[in-house]
């Protein structure tokens, strides 16, 4: 079940004071509309009913899914590339395979979730992004800032990302074949050993990728 908290908060713009829910932890197998909100941003959504002003607050929540055998702890603006709870190790310690992430930002957070949904692996799927957005600058001369899993379709064989363009911030949508995920599979499993060990929530994110694609190229492997 949902580990709630209710908080008193003062509205920033009219000082009134209100309630809120913090989401602490929440299991995606006993309420699928937390989930929703998740995705949808809801679940952080502030609304000051004296003034109507609206709001996102984000805080530290924790997604637990034991039947997709994955948590993704998000912890807005956390620097650490590694966390370890004792609580949860020891709450979950019958559970060696699961999957533990860590992430700074609500996009992060969202986009876990449904890779991890789509039953793919974060690592490649990472390593694939930073692929595609290495080409597209490569050859556009395009400068992307991060972008996010939004197309997955495995009878079109295409993977897909939407990334946002460094100057005017607009989207932009790319994919590119299935065989690609493959191939940063196939490169994850060698590379991303010592992550998959870690018993703690490790951050798997961009910065991550882009340090796995300089050792793959430095090593004289061919290139993607």
């Amino acid at each position: 079940m949902a580990l709630v908290d209710i908080k008193q908060l003062h509205c920033p713009q009219c000082a009134s004071k209100n309630h809120i829910h913090v989401y602490k932890s929440i299991n995606a197998q006993d309420d699928e509309k937390l989930r929703n909100k998740i995705l949808s941003g809801q679940l952080f959504d502030f609304y000051c009913p004296y003034c109507e002003y609206r709001a996102r607050l984000y805080y530290p929540c924790l997604y637990n899914d034991v039947k997709g055998k994955f948590m993704v702890y998000f912890i807005p603006n956390i620097d650490k590339g590694l966390i370890s709870d004792r609580n949860i190790e020891s709450e979950f310690e019958n559970m060696p395979r699961i999957k533990k992430r860590i992430v700074a930002t609500f996009n992060e957070f969202r986009e876990k979730i449904i890779i991890f949904e789509a039953e793919l692996d974060d690592m490649a799927v990472e390593l694939t992004k930073s692929a595609v957005a290495g080409a597209i600058h490569e050859k556009r001369n395009i400068n992307l800032n991060d972008g996010y899993f939004s197309v997955y379709n495995k009878e079109q064989n295409i993977i897909g990302f939407t990334f946002f363009l460094e100057d005017t911030k607009e989207p932009f949508t790319q994919s590119t074949k299935l065989d690609v995920y493959k191939k940063s599979w196939n490169i994850v499993s060698r590379l991303g050993k010592k992550e998959r060990e870690m018993k703690g929530f490790v951050k798997i994110d961009r910065a991550w990728a882009d340090n796995i694609l300089f050792r793959y190229q430095r090593y004289g492997f061919d290139t993607m």
